[in-house]
């Protein structure tokens, strides 16, 4: 069964330093207006690697409860 993710960008705290899209496996990031978006947050599979390496500290991955499911 396929876990789902909500995928956070804090666009306040986003410096567009684009490692989130050079590193997410799945490409859920893209640059929006200067800033990234995860544009695709169904396919994330929750490896946490954009949230561990962005320096900004500008984005939050959280596994979806029941009632967001």
């Amino acid at each position: 069964m396929k876990k789902n993710y909500n995928v956070i960008v804090n666009q306040k705290w986003c410096k567009s330093c684009e490692i989130c899209v050079a590193i997410c496996p799945k490409k859920v990031f893209d640059m929006d207006n200067f800033y990234a978006a995860a544009n695709r947050p169904e396919d994330c599979i929750g490896c946490l690697l954009c949230e561990k390496l962005c320096p900004d500290f500008a984005i939050e991955v959280r596994l979806k409860t029941e009632k967001e499911k």
